[in-house]
């Protein structure tokens, strides 16, 4: 059985769709990054950069132990465990990875500093709040014209992009969207959310919190100077 070290954020999310989506047995442990979870030994010693998710495969390759972390390397690793939602061929398989690259560099860090500008910064910045909002219409524009000409992010079969970019954009409102603007990409929204290991995936710890920041100490942890003490 698969460990998960895991918060309901879009990172997390990821790897919970992904293992309902291939069918694997997993148990999952909170990592609550409003309390300083992150930041236990025993935790920094499968994910040393203290972000979640993180995961221990205890019938790892040749039988050995692994743990990973990253989200992306963590669908890569699954994908490549289970032999789905990655294609075998080599120019189909560069298709999907290109668009998971995509989220990993793009759609995650740039949205993820959208909800933070928007919504927890204690200081509204005008010019950071248009940029960031400016910058997710952008990545949404793209995803949108390329779902006008693909069924899928990847091409014509669901796969790790599609798990990788849905989670970030249940946030839509909170980003400053509105999808009458983005119709292909709201439908190939709409038919991800419908997917009944999605609709499992996303419901994982969601009994948490999925919004850490209640109080001034939650947001030291998450954006002050606890988090970048040198560990």
């Amino acid at each position: 059985m698969i460990e998960v070290y895991s918060w309901p954020t879009p990172n997390g999310h990821k790897v919970h769709i992904m293992l309902e989506e291939c069918g694997l047995p997993y148990h999952v442990h909170p990592v609550n990054i409003g309390t300083g979870d992150q930041f236990k030994p025993d935790f920094l010693r499968i994910s040393p950069n203290n972000k979640i998710p993180a995961i221990v495969d205890p019938e790892g390759p040749e039988g050995e132990p692994i743990s990973l972390f990253e989200s992306g390397a963590i669908l890569l690793y699954l994908a490549g465990k289970t032999g789905k939602f990655l294609p075998q061929g080599t120019t189909a398989k560069y298709e999907v990875l290109q668009w998971l690259m995509f989220q990993m560099g793009g759609v995650g860090p740039m949205l993820g500093q959208t909800h933070h500008f928007r919504i927890y910064a204690p200081e509204k910045i005008g010019y950071a709040i248009d940029r960031y909002t400016n910058e997710a219409a952008r990545l949404y524009g793209v995803m949108d014209r390329r779902l006008s000409k693909s069924k899928y992010l990847g091409g014509q079969d669901y796969s790790i992009a599609d798990i990788a970019v849905f989670p970030w954009l249940r946030s839509w409102k909170n980003q400053g969207i509105d999808w009458a603007d983005f119709p292909h990409l709201k439908g190939w929204f709409d038919e991800i959310a419908a997917r009944p290991a999605v609709q499992r995936g996303v419901e994982v710890l969601s009994t948490n919190s999925s919004r850490p920041l209640t109080d001034d100490k939650a947001r030291d942890i998450l954006f002050g100077k606890q988090q970048y003490q040198r560990r």
